[in-house]
C-alpha cells in the first residue's frame, strides 16, 4: 500500500482532546494536500474524529474550521493554482471558502468506535492509561479486516507492552506529538523491533510532510521527553522540600520556581511547567514510569498531597492556565498554594524577602525571551554559568546545581539506552520544551 492509500481512511481516537484536536488538524491538512494531487484523483479520503462527547466534537469542528481557514488565507496563491479549473471561483475568498469546505468534508465526527473498523491508520490520543489504550486497540483490531497501523501518542507507556497486550503483531509505534501538536515542531518516534520497514518509512514521511522534527527514542517508559522532565520536576520538588528547613514551603516553591525560570533562563519555572502539564498528569506519568525503573523511585508525596486536596492545574478549553501549585492571573503566577493552610498565599506577602534571599541575577544572565532569539545562545548561556560559579548568592548556587542535575539526567538517558545520543536529548529539550540552551553540555561542569 502506498503513502496516499494509507491515508485514505484515518481515525483519530480522543479527537476532541487538546492533543487529539491538533493531531486531527494536522491529519486533515495532510490528507487535503494528498487529495489535491492529480494522481490521487478519485480516491475517497475519510477522516474519522472519534470522541466520547458529542458536545466536545461540536466544539472541535468549530476549532478545526477556524484553523483551516487561517491556513487557507496563508495559501491563497497556491490554492488559486489548485482550483484553476474552477471557473466559478472568481475572488480569493471564493477559492478559500472552497478549500475550507473540501477539507471539512473529509472529517466525520462521531462517538462510536465502530467508525474505526474500516480505517487503515489509527491515531490514538486518549488519556495516558495503558489498559484503556489496550482495550481500544484490541477492539478495533479484532473488528477491522484491514490490519491497520496504530500510531499512539503515549508519552510514557512502553510500546512493546501495548503491542503484546493488544496482540497487534508489530502494527503499532509511538508517534508522540508535543503540546500543542499543531504548533510544536517535535515528534518523538518510538519504534519496536516488530515494526515493518514500510511502517517506519511511512511514519518518517508523514512526520516530514507535517513539517516535524523527528527524534527517535528507544522503547523505555517515559522515552526522552518525560524521561527528562519527570526527573527534572522531581529534583525541583525535592529541592523545595529541602529548603523547608530554612523557610516555609510556599516560599521555597517560589524560590525554586524562580531559579528554574530566571536563573536557568527557561520559558517557565518548574512548578509552572508542572501546572501547565497538570499536577494530576505529572503524578500519573510518574506512576506509569516508576515500575520500569530499577535503580530509582519516581514518586512525590507532595504531588500526592496536592492531588488529594484537589490541586490539579492543567488548562481550560481555551488554553488558559488553571490554578495549580501556583495561582494565575492573566497567565502569570501571583500566589503559591500552601499545603499547611489549604489556601493560596500571594507573592506580595513574601516575594521581596525571597528575592533578597536568592540574591540578584548575575550581569551575564539573559531572559529566556531574549536568549532564545540569539544565534549565540549556547555561548551566552555559558557566560551566565561562568558568573554563577563566581557568585556566592543562593540563587546562583541553586541554579548551578540544578543545571548540573539536568545534565546528569540527560547523560543517564543516553547511558540507559533511552536516547541514542546527547544530541537527541538536547533536540528534545530545545524543540519540545523550548529550552534556550542544551542541557547536556560542558559549561555547567567546568
Amino acid at each position: 500500500m502506498n503513502y496516499s492509500e494509507k491515508l485514505n481512511r484515518i481515525s483519530v481516537l480522543g479527537a476532541a482532546g487538546k492533543m487529539g484536536s491538533g493531531i486531527l488538524l494536522l491529519s486533515a491538512l495532510e490528507v487535503a494536500d494528498q487529495m489535491m494531487k492529480p494522481e490521487n484523483k478519485g480516491q475517497n479520503f475519510v477522516l474519522n474524529a472519534i470522541d466520547v462527547s458529542s458536545a466536545a466534537l461540536s466544539d472541535l469542528m468549530v476549532y478545526i474550521k477556524e484553523q483551516v481557514l487561517k491556513v487557507a488565507e496563508k495559501r491563497t496563491v497556491q490554492l488559486r493554482r489548485l482550483y484553476a479549473h474552477r471557473t466559478d471561483l472568481i475572488e480569493n475568498r471564493d477559492v478559500i471558502d472552497a478549500w475550507v469546505a473540501d477539507v471539512m468534508s473529509l472529517i466525520r465526527p462521531g462517538t462510536r468506535i465502530e467508525a474505526a473498523y474500516d480505517s487503515t491508520l489509527i491515531f490514538e490520543a486518549v488519556s495516558e492509561n495503558a489498559e484503556l489504550k489496550t482495550n481500544l486497540f484490541r477492539q478495533i483490531n479484532q473488528n477491522n479486516p484491514n490490519q491497520p497501523w496504530f500510531f499512539t501518542n503515549t508519552s510514557s507507556v512502553p510500546i512493546g507492552g501495548l503491542n503484546e497486550s493488544a496482540r497487534l503483531d508489530g502494527r503499532i509505534l509511538g508517534f508522540h506529538f508535543y503540546n500543542p501538536p499543531a504548533v510544536q515542531k517535535l515528534v518523538e518516534l518510538i519504534a519496536i523491533p516488530e515494526n515493518s520497514a514500510d511502517m517506519n518509512e511511512f511514519a518518517l514521511l508523514l512526520a516530514k510532510n507535517m513539517r516535524k522534527v523527528v527524534v527517535p527514542s528507544n522503547d523505555i517508559a517515559g522515552f526522552i521527553g518525560n524521561g527528562h522532565f519527570m526527573r527534572d520536576a522531581l529534583y525541583g520538588i525535592n529541592e523545595a522540600l529541602r529548603l523547608k528547613n530554612e523557610m516555609p514551603l510556599h516560599e521555597a516553591i517560589y524560590c525554586i520556581n524562580r531559579v528554574s525560570q530566571d536563573f536557568l533562563m527557561r520559558p517557565m519555572g518548574i512548578f509552572q511547567l508542572i501546572d501547565y502539564v497538570g499536577v494530576d498528569v505529572v503524578r500519573f506519568i510518574m506512576k506509569v514510569m516508576d515500575p520500569y525503573m530499577t535503580d530509582e523511585t519516581l514518586h512525590s508525596t507532595m504531588l500526592d498531597d496536592l492531588f488529594t486536596k484537589g490541586v490539579k492545574g492543567g488548562q481550560f478549553a481555551n488554553g488558559s492556565q488553571k490554578d495549580g501549585i501556583l495561582k494565575y492571573e492573566k497567565g502569570r503566577p501571583v500566589a503559591v498554594y500552601s499545603l499547611e493552610k489549604g489556601e493560596y498565599i500571594d507573592f506580595s506577602g513574601f516575594a521581596e524577602k525571597a528575592d533578597e534571599w536568592l540574591g540578584e541575577l548575575p550581569a551575564a544572565t539573559i531572559s529566556w525571551k531574549n536568549l532564545v532569539k540569539s544565534p549565540e545562545r549556547e555561548q551566552l548561556a555559558a557566560k551566565a554559568f561562568e558568573d554563577y560559579r563566581k557568585s556566592e548568592t543562593k540563587g546562583a548556587t541553586l541554579a548551578l546545581a540544578y543545571a548540573q542535575r539536568s545534565r546528569q539526567i540527560g547523560l543517564k538517558l543516553v547511558s540507559d539506552g533511552v536516547a541514542r545520543s546527547n544530541k537527541d536529548v538536547n533536540t528534545v529539550m530545545l524543540t519540545g520544551f523550548f529550552h534556550a540552551w542544551s542541557p547536556v553540555n560542558e559549561f555547567v561542569v567546568k
